[in-house]
């Protein structure tokens, strides 16, 4: 398809900066094809629920994967930023470097400040590999635990560029840029639809019988990259890494089979549901790296709803949303949202989707 169906016209002032106090308080736009738009706050989000019901979170925790650092090449010194996206060994990460062409296969990078990381000493890393759109594959001298240490002390958080180029990062990104549920560390972006839910949320949701469940996809910085290409069909998506336990596969398989219907919280657990999906839907334990793409035309086996926030023009994610409720709807309700003032992108309102008919 060409990319060019996906575009839309997004005001600046309708980027969000900051998330809405409480969470719980952003606006909600409940998208049924067919039957219109409703507008609705998070709160209200057990009105469209009932009972069976079973929501599926992303319970990855965004790590400090934006790192600064020196390349010294004999006398030679280069500044060059790495933004990590994928682990893929104890000591190794798949990162984007900026600018990428400071930077040759066999290079010694120096992160933290003076290249003291902690008290470990240096946190260096030599690039091994290299790949297009300036991705490397960087092999530090830390690994495992000593590793993570290592970044926790001189890394930053991630914050998505339409963000980060408008204000730089603060403390009160540390909380707000990190659901209330995320316990295994891997993301370098948040799965920011489990932003906007509180305690006082899931109570009223464990009252009225929906069930929660967890499953782990850690997001990678891929998910910001623009679609360059013309057409869909030449877009690569950056892999990333998830799993599904075997008791969580059960539990959604008893949860459908007794009529309840499965909800997606953010795109990245419809991806990973719909990859560890077999035809019928039927879902079993699943441990991977997965790049599943989806445009319209796809046909969804593991997912009825799908909650997640507003996306880029021209992005991944909003064709899967068009995927999901059907393109001319998604523009529909993109238009509505524009109009009436929702908050888009990472810090911004959330859409409640139900699945288009076959």
């Amino acid at each position: 398809m060409k990319v060019d169906l996906f575009d839309f016209e997004l005001p600046e002032a309708s980027i969000a900066l900051r998330p809405a106090e409480p969470r719980d308080a952003a606006r909600l736009l409940v998208v049924r094809p067919g039957e219109g738009l409703r507008d609705a706050v998070v709160r209200d989000l057990p009105d469209f629920l009932r009972e069976g019901d079973a929501l599926v979170f992303n319970d990855t925790r965004v790590i400090p994967a934006q790192l600064s650092g020196t390349r010294r090449r004999g006398e030679a010194v280069a500044h060059v930023d790495a933004t990590l996206h994928m682990r893929t060994g104890p000591d190794r990460w798949k990162a984007f470097l900026r600018p990428a062409k400071r930077v040759a296969v066999g290079d010694r990078i120096v992160f933290g400040h003076d290249g003291n990381a902690c008290m470990l000493g240096a946190l260096e890393a030599t690039v091994e590999d290299k790949g297009e759109a300036g991705e490397a594959l960087l092999v530090f001298d830390l690994s495992g635990p000593l590793l993570d240490e290592a970044l926790h002390a001189v890394g930053h958080m991630p914050l998505p560029p339409y963000i980060a180029s408008k204000r730089p990062q603060d403390a009160r990104d540390l909380v707000d840029y990190q659901t209330i549920y995320a316990r295994e560390e891997g993301a370098v972006a948040a799965p920011t639809a489990g932003l906007h839910f509180t305690p006082g949320l899931f109570a009223r949701l464990d009252a009225m019988g929906v069930e929660r469940h967890f499953v782990t996809l850690h997001v990678g910085a891929g998910t910001f990259l623009p679609v360059k290409a013309d057409d869909t069909d030449d877009h690569r998506m950056h892999a990333e890494i998830g799993h599904v336990d075997q008791a969580t596969a059960e539990a959604l398989n008893a949860a459908r089979a007794r009529g309840g219907r499965i909800i997606a919280v953010g795109t990245t657990s419809l991806r990973l549901l719909e990859s560890a999906a077999a035809a019928d839907g039927t879902l079993s334990a699943w441990s991977d790296a997965t790049s599943i793409f989806i445009t319209p035309g796809y046909r969804f086996r593991a997912v009825d709803g799908l909650m997640t926030n507003f996306h880029l023009p021209r992005s991944t994610l909003f064709m899967l949303v068009s995927a999901f409720s059907g393109l001319e709807t998604m523009r529909a309700a993109y238009a509505h949202a524009i109009g009436n003032g929702y908050r888009f992108y990472s810090y911004g309102d959330a859409s409640l989707l139900w699945r288009a008919d076959d």
